[in-house]
């Protein structure tokens, strides 16, 4: 089986180091703090916090605030992913004060369950009702852990939601939050911020990533036999060209361990890898280069061809900061102390369509 593991939970075998991180944030889920967890989107944020729900035991329920489009809709979520931990049979009851009946249906074999609210209701009625629930089902031997992925949408989902959420869940105790964000900027605005509802609500942690030698590590183990003597540079020039991205490398590492194994190929095998994943992604690179307007097309060139910028020595524009921040926002571009561009093999895209 191919060990290289990208695109869903990397878990088990497949998981990569993060030893430290993975202590740090069980510590912090072992008391009675919230959690707030700060990387770029693919760094393994929802890895990590699987790989700690998995060892600690703990009940769980996950919701992706890119997919919540109302506060009826994000309570319709919460106890839907509430009954998928308890049967509704046995939770009935602590239902029977909702002010707010909701309307839950199943698929006959039991399988799935559907939660929708008569959209005429107290939006905040639902809300308090829906998140009242949580509290009732943790218990201090098996303490609920509700996560919330990508929660710098919650500014977006409706006006005031922020204050909603922060004034109920200051009242609740026996059970964690954690808050992912892969929006630096934004998670900051809304943690660190003295105005902001949920100031200094949860102890922040920002992942960064992978060591360097962890990563080489993990890699040398997993390489397959044929590859012999080249092993050693196949596994550089693949940490070279991600620059250690966790979800790159464990990319480009699957299709060339395919190559090695399957197809014989050694020589140059991270070259042709590379160009094969880039013919794969071509249209999508496309579509993505032709909805960009010029001046991030040229800012996108600048750092394809740099391949970072260092805020330290550089300082933008108004107008090349602008477009840098608006490119990061949408993910094209992530920012530590420089801005480089996500996505690796588009990198290499922009390179050879504008050669």
């Amino acid at each position: 089986m191919n060990p290289f593991k990208f695109g869903t939970i990397v878990e088990n075998d497949f998981f990569t180091d993060r030893v430290r991180e993975l202590e740090e944030v069980k510590q912090k889920l072992n008391s009675e703090n919230h959690l707030v967890l700060i990387s770029p989107r693919r760094f393994g944020k929802s890895s990590l916090i699987q790989k700690a729900l998995v060892q600690m035991g703990r009940p769980a329920l996950t919701i992706d605030m890119m997919n919540v489009l109302s506060v009826e809709g994000f309570a319709a979520m919460l106890l839907k992913g509430v009954f998928k931990l308890y049967p509704l049979e046995k939770i009935r009851h602590l239902m029977t004060h909702f002010r707010v009946v909701p309307t839950i249906s199943t698929t006959p074999m039991g399988d799935s369950v559907e939660v929708t609210f008569n959209a005429s209701m107290n939006d905040t009625v639902v809300l308090e009702d829906a998140m009242a629930l949580l509290e009732k089902v943790s218990t201090p031997d098996k303490r609920l852990i509700v996560v919330l992925d990508e929660f710098q949408e919650v500014t977006e989902i409706s006006k005031g939601f922020d204050r909603q959420l922060r004034a109920i869940m200051q009242r609740q105790k026996g059970f964690n939050y954690v808050f992912l964000g892969s929006q630096e900027s934004m998670m900051t605005e809304i943690f660190e911020k003295k105005k902001s509802p949920f100031y200094h609500f949860g102890q922040r942690m920002t992942l960064a990533k992978i060591p360097y030698e962890d990563f080489r590590d993990f890699l040398s183990e997993r390489m397959p036999v044929e590859a012999g003597q080249e092993k050693d540079s196949i596994v550089s020039e693949i940490l070279e060209f991600t620059d250690v991205h966790p979800y790159y490398t464990q990319q480009l590492a699957s299709v060339v361990y395919d190559m090695i194994r399957y197809h014989s190929v050694c020589q140059h095998v991270v070259d042709e890898a590379v160009a094969s994943i880039v013919r794969s992604h071509d249209l999508d690179f496309e579509r993505l280069w032709a909805s960009m307007n010029r001046t991030d097309r040229y800012v996108m060139l600048d750092l394809a061809r740099e391949n970072k910028r260092d805020t330290s020595r550089h300082v933008p524009t108004s107008t090349v900061y602008s477009s840098l921040q608006r490119l990061a926002k949408k993910g094209y571009v992530i920012k530590s102390d420089t801005y480089e561009i996500e996505d690796p093999f588009f990198r290499k895209w922009i390179l050879e369509e504008n050669a």
